[in-house]
């Protein structure tokens, strides 16, 4: 139950300015939101300033929706909407930047009264998350997951619209996961989180670091930008620090009290994995190494080096969140992760595989890791998302033929952009490979034709690999969104081959 708080307490622990009759200050909200059309009567509407709109400009409907207040900056106190708004007006330099610590204060700051660990880096970030909760779940304990797939509280699934909620949904959806006896979030923090201030107002029990590589160079200008942006959730906002450090991008985050993670051999970080092997059945297995001398052997059911860099990144997580070694094995056992290096198989005699890749550093470690799981040839199909980050397409295209016998490009998102461009871009860095280095490369538009292709050329013992989309649903062409999943038109494509082989 959220106990309403007044305008007087928020305006005076947000520094805020408040424009309001004297009789409406000791007014209450019991909500916020910076949609107008999300508003109800109650709520905190937060009219923010916008690349492309002012936040102020749909006042007028989030008011007559019910709002009890509005919180802007001085822009939006001087629009039309808002000049003689019939509601109290709180002012601040920074609504953006605040609106995280006042929606926390409005639902009664629920991320105190859990335990919610943060995942944040280039890769990884949904995966570990994933471990995390499968560890937390396999101790018996209550759990919350927030990130790219899904939002779960106990066992309802949720969509996401984004990695990280906006600043007030966070805040409602950690009141909401209070009330439902949630004790531990395993949760993603993306850098446009950290950026715009969605997880302001949020204290984290654990912060983990995975790793960076290039991606959202469309949103940060550069390398150190984005990093800068990662390291925000270290910046005192979260009690305990967990970082890989097989990079020199983690090995800034350490300080004297961070615990390290590493699967490199010879270093001495707290949380290390070794002798990696792989079973008959395609399950990884390896020595998982603990502080205090402690080790397990533990059991991966998902391929790939980076993938028991993960796993070690979660084990380090849950025992700083106090569960015991042998649940920490047993979690990382039972994981299922939608849309990373999922394997989808019907009886067909090579191996289908659909993984989240969209970057270049996640293509070249879906490959090689694959590469180790096969004699065969590897049949790639992908794609770039248009109204991203342009630089990196060629580098996808020359990530995707240095790790293939044959690649498809192919759509992915195009979104408003001429899809035939950007699989222009991508060929023109696969085409810059050398020969010696390069796979065989096809240009098939249309995903669904793409991925039946692949499946078509498929050989026994080969892999077709259908990267870039994973767990998505749909694909964004011209601003319309059509129903499309790699796995169903992966599935499609075998069980039509399957039947005309018979």
């Amino acid at each position: 139950m959220i106990e309403p708080v007044s305008l007087t307490t928020l305006v005076a622990r947000a520094d805020a300015r408040l424009i309001a009759d004297p009789a409406d200050a000791e007014l209450t909200v019991t909500g916020a939101t910076l949609r107008a059309q999300h508003v109800i009567p109650g709520d905190l509407f937060a009219a923010l300033p916008g690349a492309r709109a002012h936040g102020a400009d749909f006042a007028d409907a989030a008011i007559a929706a019910g709002a009890a207040a509005v919180l802007t900056d001085e822009d939006g106190a001087q629009r039309p909407a808002l000049r003689d708004a019939p509601v109290p007006v709180l002012v601040h330099g920074d609504p953006r930047g605040v609106l995280g610590s006042v929606a926390a204060w409005i639902y009664g700051e629920p991320s105190l009264k859990l335990s919610v660990l943060g995942v944040t880096g280039t890769s990884g970030k949904t995966t570990t998350a994933y471990l995390v909760e499968s560890g937390l779940r396999a101790a018996g304990l209550a759990t919350g997951l927030i990130g790219t797939v899904e939002t779960r509280i106990g066992s309802e699934r949720l969509a996401s619209a984004f990695t990280t909620p906006e600043a007030p949904d966070l805040q409602a959806l950690f009141a909401v996961m209070v009330e439902q006896g949630v004790t531990h979030v395993a949760m993603e923090v993306s850098s446009h989180a950290l950026a715009l201030g969605r997880v302001n107002g949020t204290r984290f029990s654990v912060g983990a670091f995975t790793n960076l590589s290039q991606d959202h160079l469309d949103f940060h200008r550069d390398m150190e930008e984005y990093f800068a942006a990662k390291s925000l959730l270290f910046d005192g906002r979260s009690t305990h620090e967990v970082v890989v450090v097989d990079s020199a991008w983690g090995e800034a985050l350490v300080t004297p009290q961070t615990v390290t993670v590493s699967t490199e051999p010879g270093t001495d970080a707290a949380w290390r994995a070794s002798d990696i092997a792989i079973t008959p059945t395609g399950e990884q297995v390896f020595l998982l190494h603990a502080p205090d001398g402690r080790t397990a052997t533990a059991t991966l059911p998902l391929p790939g080096e980076f993938n028991v860099a993960n796993a070690a990144l979660a084990a380090a997580i849950l025992d700083t969140a106090g569960v015991s070694l042998d649940d920490i094995v047993a979690g990382l056992a039972g994981v299922e992760v939608p849309g990373r290096m999922e394997r989808v198989y019907l009886g067909q005699p090579f191996t289908a595989v659909v993984d989240y890749a969209h970057k270049p550093a996640a293509v070249t470690q879906a490959l090689q890791a694959l590469r180790a799981r096969t004699e065969g040839r590897i049949i790639t199909v992908l794609g770039c998302g248009g109204d991203r980050d342009t630089a990196k397409r060629p580098v996808m295209g020359e990530a995707a033929v240095r790790g293939s016998d044959l690649v498809i490009v192919t759509d992915d998102n195009p979104r408003s952009e001429d899809p035939a461009a950007i699989r222009a871009a991508m060929l023109a860095g696969a085409r810059a490979v050398s020969p010696a280095q390069s796979a065989e490369v096809l240009e098939i538009g249309d995903r669904r034709d793409a991925i039946a292709a692949a499946v078509e050329r498929a050989r026994p013992g080969d892999v077709v690999l259908v990267a870039g989309k994973g767990h998505e649903t749909g694909q964004e062409i011209a601003g319309v969104v059509h129903p499309f999943s790699d796995r169903d038109e992966l599935e499609a494509a075998i069980r039509y081959r399957l039947e005309v082989s018979v």
